[in-house]
């Protein structure tokens, strides 16, 4: 029986790999053994973004609820103990977007956590 050799095989795995790395400078885009190295830490980096795209996300939020609840007298951790206790289930996403964009529906959800801390 022949012997089969992994020519073949080897071949798709090279080109996957140079396909992933186009657009690369250099040799990372041009040699199996550099670009596969480019391309697996990309890989890892685009993970691990996607992963920390939430956390900014989160802080961007914060941030943000935090500037407009003391704009209307009242820090972002009392907001969101008041609002809690008031069981108003408003995620901060949405709460950030109030702030920007509806400061008076904002206001009114101000005066909510503030009548339930008081």
């Amino acid at each position: 029986m022949a012997r089969i050799k992994g020519g073949l095989n080897a071949k798709k795995k090279h080109k996957r790999v140079l396909k992933l790395a186009r657009g690369y400078r250099g040799a990372r885009s041009k040699q199996y053994r550099v670009a596969k190295q480019s391309v697996m830490r990309a890989l890892n980096t685009a993970y691990e973004g996607r992963k920390q795209r939430k956390r900014q996300f989160r802080r961007l939020w914060i941030a943000r609820i935090n500037a407009a609840a003391r704009m209307n007298d009242i820090s972002y951790s009392r907001l969101m103990y008041g609002l809690k206790l008031a069981e108003a289930d408003i995620n901060r996403k949405m709460l950030a977007e109030m702030a920007v964009s509806d400061p008076e529906g904002f206001a009114a959800v101000v005066e909510v956590a503030k009548s339930k801390l008081a």
